[in-house]
């Protein structure tokens, strides 16, 4: 079996771990990795948050997977655009890292309010941007590419007074020390399956899903697909200006959604709970719940 991946250090850090967890409940199995060149990762002239950049960093492993050449992916479920290509499908999502985003400042133990005034904040993101700018318009966000090394080395250097990035990729890759303070749900909501993994097979290959299929977590499973139906309802792709969050509360799921402008100057946000097996129903009402009330307007104006 073949597992296929990006070769950032943190996608190779995940595919390690599901590779571990793989062999830990099949230890005859012979599971190999092999790195499949991503254009995402060497292409920096355009932009990610161009609108024909939907699914940038997953496309070349799903070619890969369609043709024979690897029988697993291993994604970040916030890069997999809400459409799965015809032949591939994911029905394993494992436990789940922490979906929240994570301020990393020059300033050690810094929080969004004690930034200075007119603070550089490098975020290659729109949602995190409107959510900043919602927050604290005077501050100077500015556009940052490159792997999380390379982003920590930018703001060492002083390129920026502060970063954003996800408290997941920072944990798994050993990094948790750097965090600054956590941006909690009430000041920045993440993106669409933020903190979770996605592993995609060729649609129908039994063999490859016996051995995937232990990592399986239900629980991740029913937030991330309330997630995924919000982001296929609202029309948005990994770098929309909407932003969503499911949690289970007992036998509901609790979901939160946020739609804006790109400047943060207009926000709208609702929420509601609904039965665990009403997942996807939950995301989808939760959608159209901000569309009627003003989203349809702003993602018009942005697309």
């Amino acid at each position: 079996m073949i597992i296929g991946t990006r070769g950032s250090k943190l996608a190779l850090t995940q595919t390690e771990w599901v590779r571990t967890r793989m062999l830990a409940r099949n230890p005859a199995a012979a599971i190999e990795v092999k790195v499949i060149r991503v254009s995402a990762d060497w292409d920096s002239e355009t932009p990610i948050r161009a609108g024909d950049a939907r699914g940038v960093f997953v496309r070349e492993l799903d070619d890969a997977l369609l043709d024979g050449a690897i029988d697993l992916a291993v994604h970040s479920m916030k890069d997999v655009p809400s459409k799965l290509p015809d032949g591939i499908e994911i029905r394993v999502i494992p436990e789940r890292e922490d979906a929240r985003d994570a301020l990393i400042a020059r300033t050690p133990g810094a929080t969004l309010g004690s930034l200075p005034h007119g603070a550089v904040i490098g975020t290659g993101s729109v949602r995190r941007q409107a959510q900043l700018l919602n927050a604290r318009p005077d501050l100077r966000v500015t556009e940052i590419r490159g792997n999380v090394d390379t982003r920590l080395r930018k703001l060492d250097e002083g390129q920026y007074e502060a970063i954003i990035l996800a408290c997941a990729g920072l944990r798994r890759l050993g990094l948790g020390g750097r965090i600054s303070s956590i941006l909690q749900l009430d000041e920045m909501l993440p993106a669409p399956g933020q903190g979770a993994l996605a592993l995609a097979t060729r649609a129908g290959d039994a063999e490859t899903l016996r051995l995937a299929a232990p990592l399986h977590d239900p629980a991740a499973a029913a937030a991330v697909a309330a997630e995924r139906a919000f982001l296929r309802q609202m029309g948005g792709g990994c770098n929309s200006p909407i932003a969503v969050h499911a949690r289970r509360d007992g036998d509901s799921l609790r979901i939160d959604g946020l739609v804006f402008s790109p400047d943060g100057a207009t926000a709208i946000r609702e929420s509601l709970a609904r039965p665990v097996q009403e997942a996807e129903a939950g995301g989808g009402a939760l959608a159209l719940a901000l569309l009627d009330r003003g989203g349809r307007e702003i993602l018009a104006a942005v697309r």
